[in-house]
């Protein structure tokens, strides 16, 4: 049986190598009392930056419907991706608008979601499942 959180704190990346390349996302649940609740760590195959961004935000988001969350506060250092969600930017782009539009549906699984655009400093655990996933990929 998992453990409900009715509130978590998610720090999420996406990265690949080349633009588009072989990508990943990494992804890291806090709870309130700042413990690592879930981590996600896992390649995604060819994609784009952004598309590896945006992927981390429907991973993280995705677990913490599965843990029960009903609030949630996501920090992203993609600047384009927070101000996107926030809908500060249009989002020109298709294939990035159905990556928005999933990730904006997961939304309504939560009673109250915040947005926060982080410098890249502060997102060093997320960065790190990213790169972790890409490495582990490139020994095969």
């Amino acid at each position: 049986m998992t453990k409900k959180h009715s509130e978590l704190i998610i720090y999420s990346d996406g990265g690949s190598r080349g633009n588009p390349g072989p990508a990943a996302v990494g992804v890291v649940l806090f709870d309130t009392s700042h413990k690592v609740v879930s981590e996600i760590s896992r390649t995604i195959g060819e994609a784009t930056n952004n598309v590896a961004e945006y992927m981390g935000v429907i991973y993280g988001l995705m677990e913490a419907v599965y843990l029960g969350a009903s609030t949630v506060t996501i920090k992203v250092d993609s600047q384009l991706i927070a101000r996107q969600l926030k809908g500060e930017y249009r989002i020109k782009d298709k294939q990035i608008k159905k990556y928005a539009d999933l990730a904006l549906n997961l939304f309504r699984h939560f009673g109250k979601i915040e947005i926060v655009e982080i410098p890249r400093e502060e997102n060093v655990a997320a960065d790190a499942l990213v790169n972790k996933a890409l490495d582990k990929e490139n020994l095969f």
